[in-house]
Order: structure tokens, then C-alpha cells, then sequence
């Protein structure tokens, strides 16, 4: 296969990375011709060996770096769920948001969020983390916890708690869970998926989702049988015992896709 074929592979998800970091599907575009232009005219920006999506992904940004008007993004033309992901991303500054643009929409493991961005992997870490902490500072929402495990219940609410967010409700069945969004709509669900009861948590979740659209995290002691590569899977899975660092991260990517996620007062 041709390096040209290989590259075209890359372009739909170079266009949706473009499109998140500039805030339009022409701005975007723009940026993805001007890079595809300067590979054209100069095949050797991209070298015998290179990984080639993140050679593709590292040109793009230092022609979007170079750009005089690379802050700017503009609202207009967006859906209601692109909306949404625009305002969080405008709370976030540059470098922060490419990391976690990389990181959390592409993909990226931190190895290639480092060269992408020509730093090392801790810097790639620290930048990760910090969008991670300014997502957390302008986003709060409400959650309710379907866990059965009193400590690790507890554990889950001392972290959302702890990053601003307001807890509705804690159900340890399917039938608490259910019960529970009858009181409140949460914007946030972080569900067990093996419940007290013997119930388990996907149906309680694919019950509640029947009548309220909203993102889900599920904590289970067994990701294995749920990360098989067969559909459906969970779109945000953590295993048991889970680290507070990730979880947080996690809570943050949730968020900042989801339209419905707002300012902090």
C-alpha cells in the first residue's frame, strides 16, 4: 500500500480532530488541505520510518500553530451535542486541549501524545492532566451511583463530590436505580454491573436510558468480559480496584462530550 493510501485512511479522523480544535467543519477542512498541501509539495516533511499518524497529526498542528488566528472558533452552524463539546472545550487553554484532544477523542496512547506534541511522555501527562483539572473546574453536574459495595460506593461519591459535582442518588439494585432518576435526572451515571440483588447494572442502565439520554461510566471487578471487541461495549468501562487519577479522567471525558454538561455557577 502506497504511503498516499495510508494517509487516506488517517484523513476522516485528522478532519474530526481538526473540526474539535478549531470549532467548524471549514475551519477544520482548511487545515487539513493546507496540510495535505504542504505534503504534496514536499513529500519529505514525513520521513522513511515515522509513525504515520502521528508525523500526519504533528504537521497539521505546527501549520494550525502557525496560523495567526489559531484561537479563534466560532459557534455558528453547530449542533446542539457539538455546542455542548465546544463550550467545555473553550474553558480548557491550547496546549491542554490538544493533549486531551489527542488523548481522549483520537485515541492516542501518552507515548504518542508525547511526539505528537514533541514533548516527553511526562509533560504529555502533566498536560493531560491539567485539562483533565480545568474540565473539572468550569463542568458540574449531577450523578447517581449504582454500586452495591458500601466502600466503594462511598469511594465514588468522595471523588465526584471532590470534583465539584453534585451526588442525586446511591441504588444498590436495579430496582433502587430505576427508582432513582423518578427524583432526579442525573447528567452523569456511574453504575457496578453485577448488583446486590443478582441484577445487573447494564440492564438497569439500558432501562434507565430508554427514557433519559445522559453518559455512562461502568466500574466492574471484570472488564474482561465486557472489552471483547464485539458490540456492544461500554463507551466508558473502569475496572476494580480502580485509581482515583483515572476515574477522575474518565469523569471528565464523560463530561465533556455530553451537551448537557454546563458552567459552574
Amino acid at each position: 500500500m502506497s504511503i498516499s493510501q495510508d494517509i487516506a485512511g488517517h484523513i476522516p479522523y485528522l478532519r474530526r480532530f481538526a473540526r474539535a480544535l478549531t470549532g467548524t467543519r471549514e475551519g477544520g477542512d482548511a487545515y487539513v488541505l493546507a496540510t495535505l498541501e504542504t505534503l504534496v509539495a514536499d513529500p519529505s516533511k514525513i520521513e522513511a520510518g515515522d509513525d504515520l499518524r502521528v508525523a500526519l497529526y504533528r504537521l497539521f498542528l505546527d501549520i494550525w500553530r502557525a496560523a495567526p488566528i489559531n484561537a479563534h472558533t466560532d459557534h455558528a452552524g453547530l449542533t446542539s451535542s457539538e455546542a455542548g463539546a465546544r463550550r467545555n472545550l473553550d474553558a480548557i487553554s491550547v496546549k491542554p486541549r490538544i493533549a486531551f484532544l489527542l488523548n481522549a477523542l483520537e485515541g492516542f496512547d501518552m507515548g504518542q501524545t508525547a511526539r505528537t506534541l514533541g514533548v516527553t511522555e511526562t509533560e504529555a501527562g502533566a498536560l493531560i492532566e491539567a485539562a483533565n483539572n480545568e474540565i473539572a473546574d468550569q463542568i458540574a453536574t449531577d450523578v447517581l451511583i449504582i454500586e452495591d459495595e458500601p466502600l466503594i460506593a462511598l469511594d465514588l461519591r468522595g471523588v465526584v463530590e471532590e470534583l465539584g459535582h453534585r451526588v442525586v442518588g446511591m441504588a444498590r439494585t436495579h430496582k433502587e436505580a430505576v427508582a432513582a432518576i423518578a427524583q432526579a435526572k442525573p447528567g452523569l451515571i456511574l453504575a457496578d454491573i453485577q448488583l446486590a440483588d443478582g441484577s445487573s447494572g447494564l440492564e438497569a442502565v439500558n432501562e434507565i436510558l430508554g427514557s433519559l439520554s445522559t453518559p455512562v461510566i461502568f466500574v466492574t471487578a471484570y472488564p474482561e468480559r465486557f472489552l471483547t471487541g464485539e458490540p456492544p461495549e461500554p463507551a466508558f468501562l473502569i475496572a476494580k480496584p480502580f485509581r482515583v487519577d483515572m476515574l477522575k479522567a474518565i469523569i471528565s471525558q464523560a463530561l465533556f462530550f455530553d451537551k448537557r454538561s454546563h458552567p459552574k455557577k
